[in-house]
């Protein structure tokens, strides 16, 4: 395990999280045959490491509770012989997704609600572990075209769960960044997604609204569990 300084600024962390990814990546495609061979089911619960230096490496896991910093999955090599070659690579990619994130917010603690956005937008403009690794080619105006407002059958790097059940402030939810939300429009107004005002989902019909549009402030919406639109509302009592 490696010592870890702790990264300050947004583009320190930025650059921890793309030499991690690099080697990870490495791992996961030219290194590939190498990963698989040294993540042997018979072994303990191994982990895959991405490093500062760009290097991966296949470990145990950290003995101490809390770790250093946030551990990746757990027992990998478990599922190697019982899965597709190909669908067990993408799951170690997901995960080693997953893990890159947590260590980028886990050193990013001590950053402003800007910064944080900052630093995911940075982050999101990378072609994910998974995307690479599947060679799905991500499109450039859409970066989470496959996890966005739009799309509610994935939840990768998505707020949607969290919005749905439990209705607040787009960008209060998640540290949303506006392409994530650019082609969201307004369900009563037609308006686009703007970060700096106040948005609603129905978590019937799932459009979202302007508070204004439908006179919930953001106080209100705390208080609400479960937003009904207008024209849900409507539905229900005329049956």
């Amino acid at each position: 395990m490696e010592m870890v300084s702790s990264p300050r600024t947004v583009e320190d962390i930025f650059k921890d999280y793309s030499a991690r990814r690099a080697g990870l990546v490495r791992a996961l495609t030219s290194d590939v045959d190498e990963f698989y061979g040294l993540c042997d089911p018979e072994k303990e619960n191994l982990c895959l490491y991405g490093h500062p230096n760009q290097s991966w490496e296949v470990n145990l896991p950290a003995e101490e509770v809390p770790p250093e910093l946030p551990e990746p999955a757990l027992g990998i090599n478990f599922a190697r012989d019982g899965m597709d070659r190909k669908d067990w690579l993408s799951l170690v990619a997901v995960h080693s997704d997953s893990w890159l994130l947590s260590v980028a917010f886990y050193l990013g603690a001590r950053l402003n609600r800007n910064e944080r956005k900052r630093l995911f937008n940075m982050i999101n403009d990378l072609p994910t572990v998974f995307e690479v690794v599947t060679e799905r080619k991500p499109i450039k105006d859409k970066p989470s075209v496959d996890s966005g407002s739009k799309s509610r059958s994935s939840t990768k790097r998505s707020s949607d769960g969290l919005v749905k059940s439990t209705p607040k402030l787009m960008d209060e939810s998640y540290e949303d960044e506006e392409d994530e939300h650019g082609e969201t429009l307004c369900g009563s107004c037609g308006g686009n997604y703007s970060a700096d005002e106040f948005w609603i989902g129905c978590d019937i019909c799932e459009r979202w609204f302007h508070g204004k549009c439908v006179k919930i402030t953001p106080a209100k919406a705390e208080s609400i569990k479960q937003y009904k639109c207008p024209s849900c509302s409507m539905k229900k009592s005329r049956q």
